[in-house]
């Protein structure tokens, strides 16, 4: 009896010893193994990872569209630790089965899959289900099938520049936002994410959502709008605008050529610029409208004020022509409203004599064109007047006044437009639907813009092309040179046509910008035409009556 009694002491001593020495290594030799695979799980499951917010467009209804979500995907993902436990036969017949699923580089495969200290390799993010399904149906010992919420952009390439998009760093798994409000919101979208403390799990703190002005209606058929322009006429390029000039929202805004943020790899690092707010140009003629407003206020000129036009003048020494000198040589006697019609270069800079320079360069001032216009968007650059500042010659200031010789952004260029659209009202940019309107500054009487915008109607009323039946419409045309060293290039121009409508009670402003057409067609019978297009629907989306009084 006591014999067995010993031997059942013997059997039950070495199953406990044979229990702790299991529980020692799975708890201190492999601890650290099995913590970290957890841990890689616990991030694959989300458990770890703060949930992004969504970014979302607002219609007119105050619909919301996702514009970026979170989605969930296959990933294909490899435990290098545990295949390399069982030798390089094992290594070799795991990357030769992944890699015939997956068509990818067994080479490249072999040596991940050699790390013996790796205890996560992602193969493959985005995977297909059925590539999941094959790989699952292998069963191959160290290799995976998990899922992670990754960023998804329902509407591909639409507002793309302003979106921006989210990547892993290069030295790093950190997810962040690159370039646009995807960058620019980071911090408020990201939230924290959540950590391991001992065998403690510290939950994640989700991201917020936000909320654009982007209407999705609008900014698609603005964007097909201009893609539509740039096609027709073998464009390198263009922006569209879309600003509400009471409040400084805006509706829409894109630019070409743009990327799919689903699969921004495949696009040029170029393509993410948003040209809107991070590039610069010389505006050409629709500057004369600013001029004469800055002419008005000042009380320097009215619309009926007269000068004769020869077709060119001579400043410090250098003639300034009339884009129509060669055809159409002198006008005579012309009003300021007929520099408006006719785009005279020689009117507008008559008109910034008249003004004097000192006072000419304070109203740029104050229509914002020495400062960045303050919209929540990363990389905003500041318009480029600082040559007048700076010079003392004469012929800056002529060319200035009808938008050579200075650089704007298109931001700055509408939202000064939508000043004039808006009783003199400058208005902060707003593309967050929660921000309050913002006045910066009234930069020129209620009156003084009322003319600018009835200057701008006999232009339309004259020119035609951008005319609404029904509707009173402001718009000017501007045929840009594109300067180079030492000068400008030859036959190549950006053409741009800002407008708003109804004239006298503005619902919209649009800026559209085409660069350089083919054969270096003038703005008439380019972006004009495209404008009247997105102005009728923008009228006919917003149910806006007519106002045109037929005379």
């Amino acid at each position: 009896m006591k014999k067995r009694i010993f031997f059942i002491s013997i059997f039950f001593a070495f199953l406990y010893l044979a229990l702790i020495s299991n529980v020692y290594n799975l708890q201190i030799a492999k601890g650290s193994y099995y913590s970290a695979r957890a841990a890689a799980q616990n991030q694959l499951s989300g458990l770890l990872s703060a949930v992004r917010g969504d970014i979302y467009f607002m219609d007119k209804d105050g619909n919301l569209f996702p514009a970026a979500i979170n989605k969930k995907y296959y990933v294909i993902y490899a435990v290098p630790k545990e295949i390399s436990a069982g030798g390089e036969v094992a290594i070799d017949q795991a990357a030769d089965k992944v890699s015939g699923i997956l068509n990818l580089d067994k080479a490249k495969l072999v040596k991940a899959f050699s790390n013996k200290a790796s205890l996560y390799y992602a193969i493959l993010k985005k995977a297909e289900k059925s590539q999941a399904d094959a790989i699952r149906s292998e069963d191959i010992s160290g290799i995976y099938i998990g899922s992670e919420d990754l960023r998804y952009y329902p509407f591909n390439n639409i507002a793309s520049q302003l979106l921006g998009f989210v990547s892993r760093s290069s030295d790093s798994d950190a997810v962040s936002g690159k370039y646009g409000l995807e960058s620019y919101f980071d911090k408020i979208l990201s939230g924290k994410d959540g950590e391991l403390k001992g065998d403690k799990i510290v939950n994640a703190q989700d991201g917020k959502d936000i909320v654009l002005t982007i209407d999705p209606t609008v900014q698609e058929r603005a964007e097909a709008i201009l893609n539509s322009l740039i096609s027709k006429f073998k464009g390198e390029g263009g922006t569209v605008i879309v600003q509400e000039p009471k409040t400084g929202r805006i509706i829409a805004m894109g630019s070409s050529p743009n990327f799919d943020p689903n699969n921004f790899s495949s696009s040029p690092i170029q393509n993410f610029i948003n040209p809107v707010v991070q590039s610069l140009y010389e505006p050409g003629s629709v500057f004369k409208v600013l001029t004469m407003a800055a002419g008005l206020d000042a009380g320097k000129l009215t619309p009926d004020t007269t000068y004769i036009d020869k077709g060119f003048i001579k400043v410090d020494g250098y003639k300034i022509s009339n884009w129509d000198a060669t055809e159409r040589g002198a006008h005579g006697l012309t009003t300021m409203t007929g520099v408006i019609e006719n785009s005279l270069n020689t009117g507008a800079a008559f008109a910034e004599q008249l003004i004097g320079r000192d006072l000419f360069y304070n109203y740029l001032i104050k229509f914002g064109f020495n400062d960045v216009t303050g919209i929540k968007l990363p990389g905003e650059v500041s318009s480029n007047i600082s040559k007048l500042k700076t010079s003392s010659a004469a012929v800056d200031f002529a060319t200035a006044s009808f938008g050579q010789g200075i650089a704007v952004t298109p931001i700055a260029m509408i939202n000064a437009f939508s000043a004039i659209a808006n009783g003199g009202r400058l208005m902060r940019p707003i593309i967050l639907a929660d921000d309050k309107p913002q006045l910066i500054r009234q930069v020129v009487s209620k009156d003084a813009a009322m003319q600018a915008a009835k200057m701008m109607v006999s232009a339309v009323d004259v020119n035609v092309l951008a005319h609404i039946p029904g509707y009173y419409v402001a718009g000017k045309t501007g045929t840009a040179q594109i300067p180079t060293k030492g000068g400008y290039l030859y036959n190549q121009f950006i053409d741009t046509y800002i407008g708003f409508a109804p004239a006298y009670n503005p619902k919209f402003v649009i800026l559209l910008r085409l660069d350089k057409a083919a054969g270096g067609l003038l703005a008439g019978a380019t972006v004009v035409p495209a404008f009247k297009d997105l102005a009728d629907f923008l009228l006919n989306y917003y149910n806006v009556p007519p106002d045109y009084i037929s005379k």
